[in-house]
């Protein structure tokens, strides 16, 4: 199953994130100890058509927080230090 595509010219990655739909108790800002939460946010953005541009955003406005484009912010931080690297590289 591949995500759908989202023309964003037309529609900001915001407006068609899967989160929006969610009627479950899912909790994007879980405890870090909290597996199961994270577990089930994670579910959500995997099947979202935007994870990536949500991913690509909170990784570039440094969020310190919560789950955004199915990662934590452990995960965020390990990709955002290789990120910054690779910008130093490339100058």
């Amino acid at each position: 199953m591949g995500r759908s595509v989202i023309d964003l010219t037309v529609t900001p990655w915001r407006e068609a994130a899967a989160c929006l739909e969610v009627t479950a108790e899912v909790d994007f800002f879980p405890d870090n100890q909290d597996l199961g939460a994270i577990v089930r946010a994670k579910a959500v953005c995997a099947g979202c058509p935007v994870a990536d541009e949500c991913l690509t955003w909170a990784i570039e406005t440094n969020q310190t927080e919560g789950i955004w484009g199915g990662h934590t912010a452990k995960e965020r931080r390990r990709l955002r230090r290789r990120w910054l690297e690779e910008i130093k590289k490339a100058s």
